[in-house]
């Protein structure tokens, strides 16, 4: 007795759709629109399609399955044919030529008051339980506001709201008639849309091709809508692509499990085209935010890398993140180091005699090689002042071998500064001091901050460059005491040095073979 009347209030508005599809077929063929034919055969197809599913799924005959099943199968196969037919209707009222034809205009709307009916009689029979369903005139006053508020906002089929930049579709759907007509729709908007028939399928076009959305059907052979969405997703080449559910399935558990698994909407069959633009326009708005902040976020960082980079030209590595904390003031106290003063012989003469480019480019030469050796050895570069060069080693991090590494920094530089010149057409010689001691090392300066040190040390070093001899490393005695096993000197005797009096010194001649 149900399938009779599910059979009879199906049947009229089946019986409308295929019938105004036959006569706008006619019609067309008979005056001669060659550019609608296409189309409104694909609609008759579809409207032979569903009378067909009607007739079949509504046969006492081959019923052998129970009513829930049998509402879920005829929700979903129903739908198919259903959405293709007013897709197509839509998108042929849109057409300008078939608009300025008043007849197939009235035929087209009728048609799609014939879906209009449809669907709400397969979704009040696949949600039936037996209860009366309330009705909308038993709740006016409701619906009037509701109506109030709808006529408040502004259509979304406007020119402005259609316009939506190009992007790369991929249709993924085991119906060639929905294919269809969301490539047709698709394009029309300006997307370049490709289109694959299974899940498999599309896998493998977006391993291999960039898109920047995907379009897919819930139910297909073989590998499913929702089995393609979580492969999608737990790959991190393709997780950032987008993808809108489109399915004749619109039960909650459904969207719950396809927004859980990753989607970023989901939309049942038959799509309205203007929601279909709309959720389009959307994910494919969010995926340039997306893409924009991720580019802010990559400036950001490279600016953040580059601010880094700069404070290490100027701080010591470990002294960066104490200032990121604010703390304030930084200042050690070291109770062994070795410091290193140096100044080039001559240099003062030379720049007189030379242009300003020359003299920067030798300069830069000589104390960039001289940077790289510092570096080598774990050295901090305190600052240069002129054509003087000063370091220390065993700060801002402490280490035992800080007097050897100072004293192979030394006799290096002593061989660059010789090279360099020679190559620039000097003859160059730079005088160096050392002593071991202690100091304190902070950071001065608000604008132009700087990384110093401070103590006797420090003037005694800069002594040890002041009095020395030309080509030559003087060491004091409290750095000679460190350094004598591993390196060879020559005693220089007492030096009287100003402020201090007479200094036992050494000049440092070289490593001692290991």
């Amino acid at each position: 007795m149900l399938l009779a009347y599910v059979r009879q209030e199906f049947e009229a508005p089946v019986g409308a759709i295929l019938g105004y599809a036959e006569i706008m077929l006619e019609d067309a063929e008979r005056c001669g629109h060659h550019s609608a034919i296409g189309d409104f055969r694909r609609l008759r197809q579809a409207g032979i399609k569903l009378k067909e599913l009607v007739s079949g799924l509504l046969d006492p005959a081959t019923m052998n399955q129970d009513f829930a099943d049998f509402r879920r199968n005829l929700r979903h196969d129903l739908r198919t044919p259903i959405s293709t037919i007013k897709g197509f209707a839509e998108m042929l009222l849109e057409d300008p030529q078939v608009a300025r034809n008043g007849a197939f205009t009235h035929d087209l709307e009728k048609l799609l008051e014939a879906v209009g009916r449809l669907l709400p009689q397969i979704d009040t029979l696949v949600d039936f339980d037996g209860v009366s369903l309330p009705t909308a005139t038993g709740n006016k006053p409701a619906v009037d506001a509701l109506s109030a508020v709808l006529k408040s906002v502004p259509s979304l089929s406007s020119p402005a709201s259609r316009k939506t930049e190009s992007s790369r579709i991929l249709i993924v759907d085991d119906t060639a008639a929905t294919r269809e007509l969301l490539l047709r729709r698709l394009a029309r908007e300006g997307h370049h849309v490709v289109e694959v028939a299974n899940g498999r399928s599309a896998l493998d076009r977006v391993a291999a091709e960039t898109f920047d959305l995907i379009l897919l059907d819930m139910m297909m052979p073989d590998l499913n809508g929702y089995e393609v969405l979580l492969q999608l997703k737990t790959d991190a080449r393709f997780r950032h692509i987008p993808v809108i559910v489109i399915s004749a399935l619109d039960e909650i558990d459904s969207v719950v499990r396809c927004i859980e698994a990753g989607a970023e909407d989901y939309l049942s069959k038959p799509f309205d085209p203007v929601l279909l633009r709309a959720r389009i326009g959307a994910s494919l708005e969010k995926t340039r935010l997306r893409e924009s902040e991720q580019r802010a976020v990559a400036e950001l960082r490279a600016e953040k890398e580059r601010g880094e980079a700069l404070l290490l030209n100027i701080l010591p590595k470990s002294i960066i993140p104490r200032m990121h904390r604010g703390e304030t003031p930084i200042a050690d106290r070291f109770s062994d180091v070795t410091i290193l003063f140096s100044d080039i012989v001559g240099f003062t003469r030379m720049s007189s005699r030379r242009s300003a480019s020359d003299v920067v480019a030798l300069l830069n030469a000589i104390f960039s090689a001289i940077d790289g050796l510092a570096l080598e050895q774990g050295i901090e570069k305190i600052k240069t002042i002129g054509d003087a060069y000063m370091a220390v080693a065993g700060l801002p991090e402490p280490r035992d071998d800080h007097a050897q590494a100072i004293a192979r920094l030394a006799i290096a530089m002593r061989e660059v500064v010789g090279k360099v010149s020679k190559h620039h057409g000097e003859d160059l010689k730079i005088r160096i001091g050392i002593h071991t001691g202690n100091a304190v090392a902070g950071v001065i300066g608000m604008h132009k901050f700087a990384y110093d040190i401070w103590g006797d040390a420090v003037n005694t070093a800069s002594a040890m460059e002041s009095h020395g001899v030309p080509n030559e490393i003087q060491v004091s005695e409290a750095s000679f005491m460190r350094l004598a096993e591993d390196f060879v000197f020559e005693p220089r005797g007492p030096v009287e040095i100003k402020g201090k009096g007479q200094m036992v010194t050494y000049l440092l001649r070289r490593e001692r073979p290991r």
